[in-house]
């Protein structure tokens, strides 16, 4: 629909005719876009007409047409425009888009806040103009989140202004209150956190891998040149650089980034280290020559990080080292997206930054050990003791240029509260002569041992990477792409790393006293317990943070008691799927299981038990297994109850079938003997299970693939293999295989 906007009754009466805007504002419901519109146009001097297809017909809901009109009659009578509707797809936005002209500008405002925020909003609230409240927009904002399409100035957009927070919806409320009838602001797109990033998943989605979005747009400012009415909102706000919280160094030197309000739903951030200045503080080595060195060295893996990115981090705002760098690396077009500085506490980047690292770099001692000031004080106080007992089993000492990779346990509090999973000690050349390894101003030295220590920090930073890919693709080949279990968010990988292959980089020649350690730990190896050794990325504390704080989770959890919490699998293989979860710490899977939890594995499969009997009341047909995967994916141990028609459309390869139709799952009946007996349960974690052929669940019949094996279960009428039908393995409506467990 093409709608023609009247240059001349434009800004009628006006003898200076006004730049309009027309603000397109992109958003789930509950994402506050109404709330935005309101806010600014209490204040605003600027004459604004919300349009809002909820109340468009006469204040009923209307059309898109409708709203097409009215904004198109808006713009005529000289009045800048606000489009209230979702418009997360491209074809949404486009005919609004085509209203643009050389009067008027087209804006989009990306209310990008978490799922979980706006589901909760949504669901809470009364009196919506839409209607749109309680149990059904839940699954209306997942919808609407699998579908969208983040805006990209090649639409035809002048700026696009993202907001990930409650505090940055605030901001652009202000930059848009603050513009007077002549004002304009800058072209460009701001406040985006990642132009590669993958689109927030919705919360019904978060076990899914998101589709790639179409590519969003540069945080590079295509108008240098801002009008002399631009207010000293939009000057500041044109300087951002691609995240909306990073290099925020103002002269006024406010705080670089503010908590989110819902830090409970992380992000899917690119693998991500941060890394402070090594050398120039204590150490005492020239700021210019540290930064010619960093942006050299940054320069030169800038093609071996993939999709990883680089954050050089400083306290100060008046950093002169970070301002160095900047501005070297801006000479050599180093690209923004992989490569940026940020102005804040290194271990607190992401609680209060917003800034999500999963590896930080510290500027050690030689002695590996606590104490002292700056960064190696915080990051150890940070960590707790854990990080300092870690560090001693792969080294006692460290030499200039090299670096220890560590992997911090699931205890430390660095680790939950910030999500970071490795601290890379660094030693860099030290020209302070009150300090050890004087190298009496010997630059030459001096800035070999830089390069090397960057390099060596640069490379172990890629091989976690590196590992925690092989570890993502061992559980995807396993499981399949989408694990039955509930993810909180999806992209962050599954963190286990080679204790040797990290500490040890490609110049390990000299790191003889290092290189010892790590042979001593591999051969150590077998002495580690597979708890010890199984480490979880964020996405998999879904199920854990959920045991621990069910209160938060109200609208996903079924039952809570002292010992469990009951949900439905958000991506169920079978008609019916529940997790039965453990609500004790450390029990992260059925491998930490020993005789002293027999009773709650009762408690489970007592549960369990109850939850079928309500289905099978609702549905006689239904049959059920109860049962834990030997080598799950999601921290927490839980127990699956599924029936046993797989009639599911997220049951969709053979690892999915498998997972459930082979040894890999352990009935629940025979773990609780098994523990009972030997005081543990036998885990069955061979590959080889994962790709056995397709076979029928009842009749063992092969077939070559899953939409075949599924139209033949759907008919398939034999009894189930005797090896099910004995021991309470499966239970349906007869009261067939109910043995007691007492």
């Amino acid at each position: 629909m093409d709608m023609d906007i009247d240059e001349n009754s434009t800004a009628k009466g006006n003898e200076r005719r006004t730049k309009l805007i027309m603000v397109i504002l992109v958003g789930a419901p509950g994402s506050g876009k109404s709330t935005f519109c309101e806010l600014v146009m209490a204040s605003s001097s600027r004459p604004w007409v919300r349009i809002c297809q909820d109340t468009i017909g006469n204040g009923k809901s209307g059309t898109k047409a409708q709203c097409l009109k009215s904004a198109a009659s808006a713009l005529n009578d000289g009045k800048s425009v606000f489009v209230d509707r979702c418009n997360l797809e491209i074809e949404q936005r486009s005919e609004f888009v085509k209203l643009g002209s050389s009067l008027v500008d087209v804006h989009a405002v990306v209310l990008d806040l978490p799922a979980q925020l706006c589901i909760s909003r949504s669901v809470k609230r009364t009196g919506h103009e839409g209607n749109l409240s309680g149990g059904k927009a839940a699954a209306v904002v997942n919808k609407m989140l699998q579908k969208k399409e983040l805006p990209n100035l090649n639409e035809g957009f002048k700026r696009i202004t993202f907001c990930h927070s409650e505090t940055e919806v605030q901001s652009a409320i202000d930059t848009y209150k603050s513009l007077g009838l002549h004002d304009a602001l800058p072209d460009g797109c701001f406040g985006q956190k990642n132009a590669d990033k993958k689109v927030q998943l919705g919360i019904m989605r978060f076990l899914k891998k998101a589709e790639n979005p179409a590519k969003t747009c540069s945080n590079a400012n295509t108008n240098k040149d801002f009008p002399s009415s631009q207010t000293t909102q939009e000057k500041k706000e044109s300087s951002c650089t691609m995240l909306s919280n990073v290099n925020k160094e103002s002269e006024k030197g406010e705080k670089p980034g503010v908590r989110s309000l819902e830090n409970n739903i992380s992000e899917s951030d690119s693998p991500t280290l941060a890394f402070p200045s090594i050398s120039t503080s204590d150490f005492k080595f020239s700021h210019e020559k540290a930064a010619e060195i960093i942006v050299e060295m940054v320069e030169e893996f800038m093609d071996k990080l993939g999709n990883a990115r680089l954050v050089m981090v400083d306290l100060s705002h008046g950093s002169k080292i970070l301002s160095l760098v900047k501005a070297k690396a801006a000479k050599k077009n180093i690209c923004s997206t992989k490569f940026f500085t940020f102005v804040g506490d290194i271990t607190k980047l992401k609680s209060d930054g917003g800034l999500h690292c999963n590896v930080i770099a510290n500027a050690a001692n030689w002695r590996l050990k606590p104490g002292g000031g700056g960064v190696n004080a915080a990051i150890f106080s940070a960590a707790g003791p854990s990080l300092e007992e870690a560090t001693k089993q792969q080294a006692k000492s460290l030499r200039p240029g090299n670096v220890v990779a560590v992997q911090l346990p699931s205890t430390s509090p660095l680790f939950n509260r910030e999500g970071v999973t490795h601290v890379i000690h660094v030693l860099g050349p030290n020209m302070n002569p009150q300090r050890p390894n004087y190298l009496n101003n010997d630059y030459d030295e001096g800035c070999k041992l830089l390069r090397d220590a960057y390099s060596s920090l640069f490379q172990a930073f890629i091989s976690i990477v590196k590992d925690e890919f092989k570890s993502a693709k061992g559980i995807d080949e396993r499981l399949g792409s989408a694990p039955s279990e509930s993810r909180k968010h999806s992209e962050d990988t599954h963190h286990k790393f080679k204790r040797a292959e990290l500490q040890i980089p490609e110049r390990s020649k000299k790191w003889k006293g290092t290189q010892e350690s790590a042979e001593a730990l591999n051969q150590n190896n077998n002495k580690i317990s597979h708890k010890m050794s199984k480490h979880w990325g964020s996405w998999a504390q879904a199920l854990y943070n959920t045991a621990m704080y069910p209160e938060r989770h109200a609208n996903t959890v079924l039952e809570t008691s002292d010992d469990v919490v009951v949900l439905n699998d958000i991506y169920p293989k079978a008609r019916k799927h529940l997790l039965i979860v453990a609500r004790y710490e450390g029990l992260d899977q059925l491998a930490d299981v020993h005789k002293e939890h027999l009773p709650l594995l009762k408690t489970m499969h007592a549960v369990g038990m109850k939850w079928i009997d309500k289905f099978i009341h609702d549905d006689a047909s239904l049959v059920f297994r109860l049962g834990y995967h030997s080598a799950p994916s999601m921290r927490q141990l839980h127990l699956h109850v599924i029936s046993q028609d797989f009639d599911s459309s997220h049951l969709k390869n053979k690892k999915h079938w498998n997972s459930f139709n082979t040894d890999f799952f352990r009935d629940s009946v025979d773990v609780i003997d098994e523990v009972s007996s030997h005081g543990k349960a036998i885990i069955k974690d061979d590959e080889s299970l994962m790709s056995m052929e397709f076979r029928c669940n009842r009749c063992r019949s092969a077939h070559p693939n899953l939409p075949k094996l599924k139209t033949h279960i759907s008919k398939c009428q034999s009894p189930f293999p005797s090896t099910l039908l004995e021991g309470g393995r499966l239970v349906n409506a007869s009261g067939n295989s109910r043995n007691s467990l007492s």
